[in-house]
């Protein structure tokens, strides 16, 4: 069996299981936030439960609508706080207090190796980076789970992606998982699993590797997992002294297929407008003007991706026309940000910085873009209207090569702006 089966043969009892079986399987964690929250708490109450199955189990994370900004946000608050005071959850990140769901999760140790995560939102795959089967799942669903502890699934047929190569400079995972995501299309892998191996995948950071499990979903893929290492033990166990199971694929596990790609001549890629999987090498589309940067989220928003941004900003002003909005993923990134000196670096460079939360990326309080607008950002989704205006436009890339762009007004190659523009 691969890892994906075998996790969820565990998790169901079962000493084999096959794709398209059905399995009930015990959930280790379960994660809600402050706009999928209600309506499981809703859903909860609906069905007369009492109490949830397990307090320890459930974490709650304000981190879409952060700090409140308006009255109906505000009420969404009052309900999983008062939820959670009510069950006595303590695994409970108030505004101030944690940060962007994805990262929060595994940097406060609620990821582990070999567990059934699951959260009301689609990223909730980002986990599978520390060879954990997680997924996102409705918030009847989540009540289901709340109640319960199981949840059923049918087994997905996995694709293997075997990625091998070295990055040239100022090319990273995210241009990795773009050129990915253009091979296999956004409707290439709906409901299968995707497990990501290769060299390329053991030299990355566990940083990097979130960033790829993160945009599984935007493959269709219910999961996407990395098989732990031992930089994968030793984030987690520096996070949590709870136990756990490492688990990866046998050598003659079976898969769907495997797609193998080198990323030896990668250039930095750009998935444009309104398509996640319409990727283009960026020096196809260099010198589109833009009005808006964003630097953040769960898919781009770790200290890696600041410590990139901030390499390329120091010293230099962003163009006098663009916004750049930068946010930390976390209480704890944005911490370590200050202390490395990268707050001030953007701050001089005319960025403005926001608390840690969704930010730009959920289009839903702040950096919204106007009619005609244009934002080349390191979230995950380009759609139509995704950032404000159905007539604006998203271009998703890199840290990198968004701090470059910020910097000229247009999009740009970050090999070429490096040490050029002043």
């Amino acid at each position: 069996m691969n890892i994906i089966e075998k996790i969820l043969a565990n998790a169901s009892g079962r000493k084999h299981v096959s794709p398209d079986d059905i399995v009930e399987a015990k959930i280790d964690m379960a994660m809600t936030h402050d706009l999928t929250g209600p309506l499981a708490i809703k859903s909860f109450r609906e069905i007369g439960a009492k109490k949830v199955w397990n307090k320890d189990k459930i974490v709650i994370i304000l981190d879409h609508l952060v700090p409140a900004s308006s009255v109906i946000s505000a009420g969404l608050h009052k309900i999983v706080r008062n939820f959670a005071e009510e069950q006595n959850i303590e695994n409970f990140y108030d505004v101030g207090r944690g940060g962007v769901c994805h990262q929060v999760m595994p940097e406060k140790g609620h990821v582990r190796p070999g567990e059934v995560i699951v959260g009301s939102d689609s990223h909730t795959c980002t986990y599978g980076a520390f060879g954990a089967f997680a997924t996102g799942i409705g918030s009847t669903e989540m009540a289901a789970v709340f109640t319960t502890g199981k949840l059923w699934f049918r087994v997905p047929e996995v694709i293997k992606v075997d990625v091998e190569g070295k990055f040239q400079k100022w090319v990273t995972s995210k241009d990795m998982t773009l050129k990915i995501i253009g091979k296999i299309c956004a409707d290439g892998a709906i409901y299968k699993g995707l497990e990501f191996g290769g060299s390329i995948i053991r030299d990355m950071t566990v940083e990097g590797r979130m960033v790829l499990s993160n945009m599984a979903v935007e493959m269709g893929a219910k999961a996407g997992l990395i098989e732990p290492d031992q930089k994968t033990l030793d984030y987690v166990n520096a996070r949590t002294d709870k136990p756990f199971n490492p688990i990866v694929s046998d050598k003659d596990a079976e898969y769907e297929k495997v797609l193998d790609v080198d990323v030896s001549d990668l250039e930095p890629q750009v998935a444009v407008p309104h398509q996640v999987d319409k990727i283009k090498p960026v020096t196809e589309i260099e010198g589109t003007e833009i009005n808006q940067a964003f630097i953040g989220s769960c898919t781009n928003g770790r200290l890696e991706d600041l410590q990139s941004a901030a390499k390329i900003l120091k010293g230099k002003k962003i163009k006098r026309n663009v916004r750049l909005i930068v946010i930390p993923a976390s209480q704890e990134i944005y911490l370590n940000a200050l202390s490395e000196g990268l707050i001030q670096a953007f701050m001089e460079s005319g960025a403005t910085i926001g608390n840690p939360n969704c930010g730009p990326c959920l289009g839903g309080h702040m950096g919204i873009l106007a009619d005609g607008e244009t934002c080349i950002s390191t979230s995950n989704r380009n759609f139509i209207g995704r950032m404000g205006s159905t007539k604006s436009f998203v271009y998703l890339a890199s840290p990198a090569t968004v701090a470059a762009s910020a910097l000229t007004g247009k999009i740009t190659d970050p090999r070429e702006t490096m040490g050029k523009v002043h």
